[in-house]
C-alpha cells in the first residue's frame, strides 16, 4: 500500500477514535483508578483482535466474489461516516467516567474490556465499511496483507488513544468538559466532511 493511502485511513481512522463512546467511558472510568488503565486498554484491543480476524477472511471472499459489492460497501461506508458525523453535533456523548463498577483483578477488567469493544456493533460496522474505501486490489498488495495492516493500524492507533484518555481522565477530561465537547464536535464535522468527500470521490469513478 503507497503512503498517500495509509495516511489517508489514518486521518479518518482517528478521527472515529478520538469521538467518545462506550470504549472512552471505560478508558475513563480504569483512569479514575490506580493501575486499572492498562489491563482495560488491553482487554478494549483484545476484543478488536475477533473483529480482525473476521475482516481479514470476510474482506478477502467479498473482494474475490464481486467488486460490485465491494463498490457498495465503499459508499455505504461514505455515508454511515455522515451519519456518525451527524449524530455526533446533534449529540455529543458525555464525557464523564461510566457509573458502572470497575471489576476487581486485572483478569476481570481485561475481561470486561474484551466484552465491551467486542460485542459493539459499531466495531463490525466500522471494519466492513471503512476499510473497504482504503483497499485497492490491484496495487501489489493481496487484500488479507492490506486488511491486515489498516487493522493493525486501527489497533494501535486505538491503544494510544485510549491509553491517553485513561492516564488524563483525571485532569484534563474533568476539569474541561466545554473544552472535550468542542473537540468531539469538530470530530464530527470533520467526519461530515470526509464522508461527503470519500462519497463524491467513489460516486465519479
Amino acid at each position: 500500500m503507497d503512503t498517500t493511502t495509509v495516511a489517508a485511513f489514518l486521518a479518518v481512522d482517528l478521527l472515529l477514535v478520538f469521538t467518545p463512546g462506550a470504549d472512552w467511558a471505560y478508558a475513563i472510568s480504569a483512569g479514575l483508578r490506580d493501575r486499572s488503565v492498562v489491563p482495560a486498554v488491553t482487554g478494549l484491543i483484545a476484543g478488536y483482535v475477533g473483529y480482525t480476524l473476521l475482516a481479514v477472511v470476510g474482506l478477502v471472499a467479498i473482494v474475490a466474489t464481486s467488486a460490485t459489492v465491494l463498490t457498495a460497501l465503499t459508499v455505504a461506508g461514505a455515508v454511515y461516516l455522515m451519519w456518525l458525523g451527524w449524530g455526533v453535533l446533534r449529540r455529543p456523548t458525555p464525557l464523564g467516567a461510566s457509573t458502572e463498577p470497575m471489576a476487581t483483578s486485572r483478569g476481570q477488567i481485561m475481561l470486561k474490556g474484551a466484552g465491551i469493544s467486542g460485542l459493539n456493533p459499531k466495531a463490525l460496522l466500522l471494519y466492513f465499511s471503512l476499510f473497504p474505501q482504503f483497499i485497492h486490489p490491484a496495487d501489489g498488495w493481496p487484500v488479507a496483507a492490506q486488511t491486515g495492516l489498516l487493522s493493525a493500524l486501527h489497533m494501535t492507533a486505538c491503544a494510544v488513544v485510549y491509553l491517553s484518555v485513561g492516564v488524563l481522565a483525571r485532569t484534563v477530561l474533568k476539569t474541561r468538559p466545554s473544552a472535550a465537547r468542542a473537540v468531539t464536535r469538530a470530530s464530527g464535522a470533520m467526519m461530515i466532511v470526509i464522508g461527503g468527500f470519500l462519497l463524491a470521490e467513489r460516486l465519479a469513478v
